[in-house]
């Protein structure tokens, strides 16, 4: 939570104030005087069953990943060495890193064991604090023991493997430098870059994060911008920063002050406070006992290619999400962490895993310690599990309890985009890609505790996720239909799960007032570029109460977007859409606690222009990858602002609904085609929740 917006703060500049440093203009005179330690290129032995030791093998798991296949050409980016500087940078801060920053690589920075044949000329210099621990007796504690520093290392590893791969689709030669595998001094560079101080031989130090943090570093041949070195005060001793703006967050940084970031709160509880969110015995939609469950197949993306909605749709299948540099260096990551998402169980249960309380509280821990922004827990019901997989062989459910997951794909970049343009499908990856990997390592943490567990992610899942993130109380189900919506993320999220069958106590689901607020408001409909989104009432499908969707349009308009990669406008332009801020925690509980305001807050939403492209917050380019190379987009980029006028009578929508009856077999091989007429009809058919819950008998 922060007290001042960062509206006006751009993304390049990060979280920390760093830009009010004073800086040396000598570089030269930090390189003669630099004094370099040890280095130290292996990693901290540990236990096989330790999460220390889960979070080193996914350090090696990226490592492998720091050099890769480069673009046949350079792609069309800007000639001005500060906005190329300032795009890496600010993609830094998109992929989680707390700071960034470009040096020139000096002669004396190279090890030993660099080829001259393969020496570049900058380095990116990523920074990654470590994260908070558990207080002493906190859930979580013995489970995280000594993990601070392997979780950023970790962390900053994958950052530099990402902005490598990224610099290289642009056509750049790049490789990663990690804390275990690098080829050039990182403390240097870290030095040079301006992010910490250094060189006395007892260690870095950041103003702001004193020791507490880890670095890697890309090197390139790209020319870049590089920034000044730190200059000690004025006495010469390095201090840390303590003035009330930093303090108090003023010009949209991040404030020091710990009560307002959360980190006087027990990790378990996470940065959110949804403890403070009222629960309900039954989710505040109607759940019947007719849930069918249904096949891989018969999702429209893998409708789509399987060739069900033409050959155009089949093709952009392939590529729709990551035809863009930002999210095509994500995917090595994504694609690497498949083979790891199930494994051996320990033939060992661990004696301190019998309590279900303690059990629910630690693996939140776990979550929010390794970056997740939302984590419950929640039996899984047999809908929840895919009846067959998309080889359309039968899955049998394995696991009784879920861990569900929330990742906020970011305000900052959401607050640039119009939500169906070039970064789009960033936004999804990146969130893909940090769910994987926070629910790779847990799950294989508990399996060697001795307890089976899945990761269940958007690369290979075997359950539906909504039901799982609705019952384990992590949002209501909401107007954009096959979205669950958090009271302080909003619809800004992707999601992931862990299945296991170690003990914990469910959540309950939660109740904040959004059925009521999203009967009133029609934002995401009329916002939405397809018109997939429903201005009518809910209706049941599949024996569930819904705004159901057009998926069929919606999944075509993703997919073969033309000026954009992906959509997520409904995310970008829902009310919930909140940047953090204390003003607006008052405006949501007035949403919750004064049903008679819900209409006029979503009117005031737009009155106040929210769901408009903030331009400081564009950081990136539009490139669109073709045939492996990147280029200026084909068609150009979407560039949407509010469409005010943009509304449609319920009565009249064509609103398609393909319940599981409509289903193409598990497995169908060849296209399928979609009967959208009968799926019309159906749609129009469709009993409304009122007329199940008199049939049923239900007070709900």
């Amino acid at each position: 939570m922060r007290l001042f917006s960062n509206r006006d703060r751009p993304v390049h500049l990060g979280s920390y104030p760093m830009e009010r440093m004073p800086r040396l203009t000598d570089v030269e005179s930090v390189i003669r005087s630099w004094n370099r330690t040890t280095v130290n290129n292996a990693r901290a032995s540990a236990k096989d069953k330790t999460l220390l030791s889960v979070l080193a093998r996914y350090a090696d798991l990226f490592d492998t990943l720091r050099d890769g296949v480069m673009s046949s050409e350079p792609g069309p980016i800007p000639d001005d060495l500060n906005v190329r500087s300032n795009n890496l940078k600010a993609h830094c801060i998109f992929i989680d890193a707390d700071m960034a920053g470009v040096a020139a690589i000096p002669e004396q920075a190279w090890l030993e064991q660099a080829s001259r044949t393969e020496r570049h000329s900058h380095a990116l210099v990523i920074l990654v604090r470590h994260p908070r621990a558990p207080r002493p007796g906190d859930p979580g504690e013995s489970w995280l023991t000594q993990c601070q520093r392997a979780a950023a290392e970790m962390r900053v590893t994958e950052n530099a493997v990402i902005m490598a791969q990224y610099i290289r689709q642009l056509g750049w030669p790049a490789r990663a430098h990690t804390p275990a595998l690098k080829n050039l001094d990182i403390d240097m560079l870290t030095v040079l870059a301006g992010l910490a101080y250094g060189g006395n031989g007892t260690g870095l130090s950041n103003p702001y994060l004193g020791m507490e943090f880890s670095c890697a570093v890309v090197s390139t041949t790209l020319e870049l911008a590089p920034d000044m070195p730190l200059a000690p005060h004025d006495d010469g001793v390095i201090h840390r920063i303590k003035d009330i703006s930093w303090f108090l967050g003023l010009g949209g940084a991040r404030p020091g002050w710990s009560w307002l970031n959360g980190e006087t709160r027990p990790l378990h509880w996470g940065p959110f406070p949804m403890e403070r969110i009222k629960r309900a015995d039954v989710p505040t939609t109607l759940l019947t006992a007719d849930i069918p469950r249904v096949p891989k197949r018969a999702a429209f993306f893998n409708r789509a290619l399987a060739g069900d909605l033409g050959e155009k749709t089949q093709r952009e299948r392939t590529r729709f999400a990551f035809k863009t540099p930002n999210a095509d260096a994500m995917m090595p990551l994504i694609r690497a962490m498949v083979p790891v998402q199930d494994g051996p169980v320990s033939d060992d249960t661990a004696f301190d895993t019998n309590d279900p309380d303690w059990n629910a509280q630690c693996v939140k821990a776990v979550g929010y310690f390794l970056g997740a922004d939302m984590v419950g827990v929640s039996e899984v019901p047999d809908f929840a599990w895919y009846s067959h997989d998309e080889h359309g062989e039968k899955i049998s459910p394995i696991h009784r309890y879920a861990i569900s997951m929330l990742i906020d794909q970011g305000h900052e970049t959401m607050e640039g985009a119009s939500g169906d343009d070039w970064i789009s499908g960033a936004q999804s990856m990146r969130a893909y890609m940090r769910g994987s990997e926070i629910a790779g390592i847990l799950a294989e943490f508990i399996r060697g505790l001795g307890h089976g567990a899945r990761s269940q992610t958007n690369a290979d899942s075997q359950v539906l996720q909504i039901p799982l993130i609705l019952m384990a109380g992590l949002g209501e189900m909401s107007r954009i239909g096959e979205l669950v919506l958090n009271p302080f993320v909003g619809p800004r999220f992707k999601s992931v799960v862990i299945t296991t069958n170690l003990p914990m106590t469910p959540d309950k689901p939660i109740d904040f007032g959004l059925q009521d607020f999203c009967e009133k408001c029609r934002k995401c409909a009329r916002e939405c570029p397809c018109h997939a989104i429903p201005f009518g009432p809910k209706v049941m499908f599949n024996g569930y109460e819904t705004w159901k969707p057009d998926v069929e349009k919606c999944a075509r308009y993703r997919i073969t977007n033309p000026k954009g990669s992906a959509c997520g406008r409904c995310m970008k332009t829902c009310p919930y859409n909140l940047e953090g801020l204390l003003s607006e925690r008052v405006a949501l509980w007035a949403a919750i606690h004064l049903p008679f305001l819900r209409k006029w807050l979503a009117i005031l939403d737009d009155k106040l222009g929210r769901g408009r492209r903030n331009p400081t917050k564009r950081w990136w380019w539009d490139l669109e990858i073709v045939n492996g190379k990147t280029q200026t987009p084909r068609m150009g980029a979407n560039e949407r602002d509010l469409n005010l006028t943009n509304t449609i009578d319920p009565l009249n929508e064509k609103i398609a609904h393909y319940p599981a009856d409509m289903n193409p077999s598990p497995d169908a091989k060849g296209p399928v085609v979609p009967d959208r007429k009968e799926a019309i009809r159906r749609a129009q058919l469709a009993e409304r929740p009122e007329a199940a819950r008199q049939r049923l008998g239900s007070l709900r």
